[in-house]
């Protein structure tokens, strides 16, 4: 049953709720195309430009006809949620090419890029032609919201709570005068690390009444050893695939702010190697894994489940891969999403714990040891 049926009192509040999904999904794509139409209006001339815009201008149809009755939802929202995606691909690569749209504040010395606006809404787009397919109504679809907003705020405690732990960690540090070689502070941030992010996770379970069994933990086994197996030539030949791709398309990316410390002293790999394995792995999936994805499963199906809690986890990750342009962090970022992704599927399928963490960690593992090389 869908949320629309579950939640109408009567024939006019049905169609009321019916209606606000593709009211939304029109309002996301038609300022996804104005944000598109802007820069080709002013000279910009970008084939992938243009084709964003021409598939904004279809979902923006789509959700318009489904919106007044001429479509039904299977085919408006697959429509939609489909040229949405397009316009997200296109406009993510023009943005990787340097073209970004860019336009000044009224009474601010920023600019903003428009193209990025076009993207996340876009982005935005596609979820709202998803739930239009689906069935979903206008309160389904703002609940949906409000958890993931939720989670994106939990997400972004786990970097507070990092940052709280590694000040008073490194307080006798300080306390002795602030001298420490760069390894010891490098012991100081990944115990930061653990501390920051079981903290903010026990924290949210006490908040929501739940308890330690909340944790999916169990005793490794020979399915857990093929299920990690598999999951680590997934994720390695995601890698080297999407890698590949970005190669051939002339896409770079940017490197990740630990790679660049480390390029300037190899022998942090020493602690970085064994802290990816041992708490990198384990408390990013502790938190973005068992409890964010795990807590989204009430509210979406399970892929969709998936999706968001990568959503959030690559979102998260932005400060760390800021190091280059907006194309090259875009880059990374879906990049890290497409990664995300594998990690929140071997979660699901297995229910445990012990296999994202150890693929996780092994594979950051042999990210760095690479470096070695």
């Amino acid at each position: 049953m869908s949320d629309t049926a579950r939640t109408a009192d009567g024939d006019g509040v049905q169609r009321s709720s019916t209606a606000v999904v593709p009211t939304a999904g029109t309002a996301l794509s038609a300022v996804a195309l104005v944000a598109l139409l802007i820069p080709i209006r002013r000279g910009v001339d970008d084939p992938a430009l243009w084709a964003a815009a021409a598939a904004a201008l279809v979902a923006t149809g789509a959700f318009l006809a489904r919106r007044h009755g001429f479509l039904e939802r299977h085919i408006s929202g697959s429509v939609a949620a489909g040229s949405s995606l397009v316009a997200v691909a296109c406009s993510g690569y023009a943005i990787t090419q340097g073209t970004l749209g860019s336009v000044a504040l009224p009474g601010l010395e920023w600019s903003i890029s428009l193209l990025f606006v076009a993207f996340f809404l876009a982005t935005a787009a596609v979820g709202v032609g998803v739930a239009d397919r689906t069935g979903i109504s206008g309160p389904g679809l703002f609940h949906r919201l409000g958890q993931t907003v939720e989670m994106t705020v939990l997400g972004v405690a786990g970097l507070v709570g990092i940052t709280v732990a590694s000040i008073f960690l490194s307080i006798p540090v300080q306390l002795a005068g602030g001298e420490a070689p760069e390894l010891a502070w490098t012991v100081i941030e990944y115990l930061a690390f653990a501390v920051g992010l079981g903290a903010v996770t026990v924290g949210y379970l006490a908040l929501r009444e739940r308890d330690l069994s909340f944790v999916d933990l169990e005793r490794p086994t020979l399915r857990t050893v093929g299920w990690i197996v598999v999951g680590l030539i997934l994720i390695l030949g995601a890698n080297l695939g999407v890698s590949a791709l970005m190669e051939v398309l002339g896409i770079e990316s940017s490197e990740h702010t630990t790679t660049q410390r480390v390029v300037e002293n190899p022998d942090l790999l020493y602690v970085i190697i064994p802290a990816m394995v041992l708490v990198v792995g384990p408390f990013e999936e502790l938190l973005y894994r068992n409890v964010v994805q795990k807590s989204l499963y009430g509210t979406f199906s399970r892929y969709g489940a998936v999706v968001v809690a990568s959503v959030v986890f690559t979102l998260v990750h932005i400060l760390a891969y800021a190091t280059a342009g907006a194309g090259e962090l875009l880059a990374s970022l879906s990049l890290l999403f497409v990664l995300s992704l594998i990690l929140g599927v071997l979660y699901e399928r297995t229910e445990n714990l012990v296999v994202p963490a150890l693929v996780h960690g092994c594979y950051n593992a042999v990210v760095f040891a690479t470096l070695l090389l």
